[in-house]
């Protein structure tokens, strides 16, 4: 087992539930996997601190030091892996590209939820892992708990997949099936909210933005897309939506706001109201679950459904992708390094 210093860009609800993870199974993923991540250093925009090495979790930010350049926090940790789980939000977009390239470039890994710089950035980030012989991870980007970034990475490789059809917003799936149920628009937000699957500003989420975003990622790990240059339309969730989701649960069928995307119509993907039916795997998803489907010709469709729309989901995420760009070299069925 050896340790690996992670340096962690953000501190809201992901971070600290990556963070706590990381603190509470930190045992248990040495004992499966032979390594033990352990977050060494913890910024955010204008402070830092350095973890105490004992367990025991970030002191109260009120006695965090003044944020220090990141190459030499990472020189100071020596660390492995830069972990970002910062706002997707335009304010923090160009230091958090700023931040993961230069990371990379200095042959330091990446493991990102955030979303905003792999939109404008996609090119200059891959360049910069080649550059550093570093890697990127973006599992916590592209559905959370979900590994549907994982299987557009590699698990459909080599199978032929032509197209891509999606739910991968879990607020979106939930509201629509509220409003057949027979809430009004601002009751079935307002339940997503406190339940804690919709952010306090829902608008991505109800207007598609968010699950183009998705898809553009899936997109570029399977065809080799610039994400920047993907055009995206949109179909949103709004008051006219009403009607015609219970119009559908009458009829049997469910409302689904639908992402898809194909090879042979290049960086452009689409979002798009759909009535479901039974055998579809978007009709049976229940409550914030989302889905992806890979259309593969020759290998049929392959599906992966569920996961944890929460901050938790993308946290794990983030430790599944620690694990993967840092564990050691395997051999034979390359699972874990032993069992018992």
């Amino acid at each position: 087992m050896r340790g690996t210093a992670v340096v962690l860009s953000g501190y809201g609800p992901v971070g600290r539930a990556y963070t706590d993870h990381l603190l509470s199974s930190g045992s248990e993923l040495a004992r499966l996997y032979g390594v033990r991540p352990r977050v060494a250093a913890v910024r955010t925009g204008t402070a830092e601190c350095l973890p105490p090495d004992d367990g025991r979790p970030p002191p109260p930010r009120a006695s965090w030091r003044p944020l220090l350049p990141l190459a030499e926090t990472l020189q100071l940790t020596g660390a492995a892996v830069l972990a970002q789980a910062v706002p997707s939000t335009p304010e923090v977009r160009d230091q958090a590209a700023e931040d993961a390239i230069a990371a990379l470039r200095a042959g330091v890994h990446v493991v990102t939820a955030t979303k905003s710089h792999l939109l404008s950035h996609w090119r200059q980030l891959a360049e910069a892992a080649r550059a550093g012989g570093a890697l990127i991870r973006i599992s916590g980007a592209t559905g959370a708990a979900l590994p549907a970034g994982d299987l557009a990475r590699v698990g459909v490789r080599g199978l032929g997949c032509r197209s891509v059809r999606a739910c991968p917003n879990g607020t979106a799936t939930f509201v629509l099936d509220r409003l057949a149920a027979g809430d009004s628009l601002a009751a079935a937000v307002a339940e997503a909210q406190r339940r804690g699957i919709a952010e306090a500003d829902p608008t991505a989420d109800l207007s598609g933005s968010d699950a183009a975003t998705k898809t553009r990622l899936l997109a570029a790990l399977l065809w080799g897309w610039d994400v920047s240059a993907v055009q995206t339309h949109l179909e949103g969730v709004d008051e006219h939506t009403v009607r015609t989701a219970r119009a559908a649960a009458v009829a049997g069928r469910r409302l689904r706001a639908v992402a898809t995307a194909e090879a042979d119509d290049p960086h452009v993907v689409r979002v798009r109201l759909e009535e479901t039916g039974p055998g579809d795997p978007l009709y049976a998803l229940a409550g914030p679950e989302k889905a992806v489907v890979y259309r593969c010709p020759e290998a049929g469709d392959i599906t992966v459904s569920g996961g944890r729309s929460s901050p938790l989901g993308a946290a794990l995420a983030m430790v599944k992708d620690t694990l993967d760009v840092t564990a050691p070299a395997r051999t034979g069925f390359g699972s874990v390094p032993h069992l018992g």
